[in-house]
This record gives structure tokens, C-alpha cells and sequence, in this order.
């Protein structure tokens, strides 16, 4: 378990160390939470990557110090999680660009994000916890829903998560998001947590599923 994220200071700069080239980190999930002091804790670090070159580079670089592999569970099947290193205490879950069934790091998420460590070969930033949000509306693992609620009492564009939204449904065509996305905010609703573009969301809900109904009538 990892409970301060300055833990990971040692690790970033292993890393470095021994990488081929620049590559920048973006850190989503439970560390970013730490970060902010949102949680007490997380059991790993997803780190997303924006290209194979980057990937490669991260890959190598872990196993020279000392990380070894393990395929994803099946708790991760709505993610495209693309390999998990672990050294000890510490799990590192490695996305290359691509996190959820086609959402993607996009040019948005980069420039919401903050960066906090600038090293030789490696830079890290933190995406917004706007972003981590949403990732975390795709997802069914245990505690994700009390991530959320944590997310939305913090500071949440919610004007910028819609927006995101439409775009990253729009360019994919994966507009069956709106579904995972609606039912994680209704249970949020359930829990008493405001969630001002409920509205919007309901309505592009319901237009998934009338355009849904008139293709398979």
C-alpha cells in the first residue's frame, strides 16, 4: 500500500535512470487522489504513456529495475490496461494511450493535467481530478464508487467533463459510453451527490437509446 506519494519519488527516478529518451507519465486513479489528499492510500499507480515508443521505453525500463509482469484480472475488462509491473510493495498498471474500451488520453486531458516532477529523461503529470472521475465512471472494481464521491466533493469542472465527454463519443463512435457513464451517476445520484450535468446526460442517454431502438425495431 502505498500512503504517501512521495513513495513514488524513488520509483520515478529509478525509472529514469535507466530510460532510452523523453517520455511523460500521466498518472490517473488512486495516486492522483493521494496526491490531493483525496484518499489515504492505493494499492498501485496507472500510468498512461501517449505512444508505442513510450510504451517500449517504460517497458524496458521497469524490468531493468526489477519489475516483473502479471496479466490483468478480470475486473479490468472494461479497461485496455496493456501490462501490470510489480517490485514489492508497489504495482504499476501501464496504459498506452488508451484507457477505457476506447477513451482515450486526449489533447484536453494533457492540458488539464499538472506536472509535478521533471527529471532527465522522464516528466510526470497528474491528470485533473475531473478527469479521474470520469475514468473512474467506466470502471467496477471495489471502492471506485467512494472515489467518486470523494471526486465530486473536490473540484470538479463539471462544464469541461461533459465536454469531454461528447468529444471523446463523437471521434470514437463509442456512444454506448453514455450507458457505463449514466448508470455510475445514478448511483452517485442514489448517494446524494449533485451532479449538475445529469440533465445533459440523461438526454444523450435517452437519444442512445432511441437511436438503439430504430436500428434494431
Amino acid at each position: 500500500m502505498i500512503s504517501e506519494f512521495s513513495q513514488l519519488d524513488e520509483i520515478f527516478e529509478e525509472l529514469d535512470r535507466t530510460l532510452n529518451g523523453k517520455v511523460n507519465f500521466y498518472v490517473i486513479g488512486g495516486a492522483v487522489m493521494l496526491y490531493h489528499g483525496l484518499k489515504v492510500g492505493t494499492k498501485d499507480v496507472d500510468i498512461v504513456v501517449g505512444s508505442r515508443k513510450e510504451f517500449i521505453a517504460t517497458e524496458k525500463s521497469l524490468k531493468k529495475s526489477g519489475f516483473t509482469t502479471k496479466l490483468p484480472s478480470t475486473e479490468y475488462s472494461k479497461f485496455d490496461l496493456n501490462q501490470i509491473f510489480i517490485k514489492g510493495d508497489f504495482r504499476i498498471d501501464l496504459f498506452q494511450r488508451t484507457v477505457c474500451k476506447g477513451f482515450v488520453l486526449s489533447e484536453g486531458m494533457k492540458r488539464r493535467a499538472q506536472k509535478v516532477r521533471v527529471l532527465k529523461h522522464l516528466t510526470v503529470f497528474l491528470c485533473s481530478t475531473t478527469d479521474i472521475f470520469l475514468f473512474k465512471t467506466f470502471t467496477e472494481r471495489e471502492g471506485d464508487i467512494a472515489d467518486c464521491i470523494s471526486l465530486a466533493q473536490s473540484a470538479i469542472d463539471w462544464d469541461e467533463m461533459f465536454d469531454e465527454i461528447s468529444r471523446q463519443m463523437e471521434t470514437s463512435g463509442n456512444k454506448v459510453w453514455i450507458t457505463y457513464i449514466g448508470e455510475r451517476m445514478d448511483l452517485l445520484l442514489e448517494r446524494g451527490i449533485r451532479i449538475p450535468i445529469m440533465g445533459k446526460i440523461d438526454r444523450l442517454r435517452e437519444e442512445y437509446f432511441d437511436d438503439y431502438g430504430k436500428r434494431y425495431a
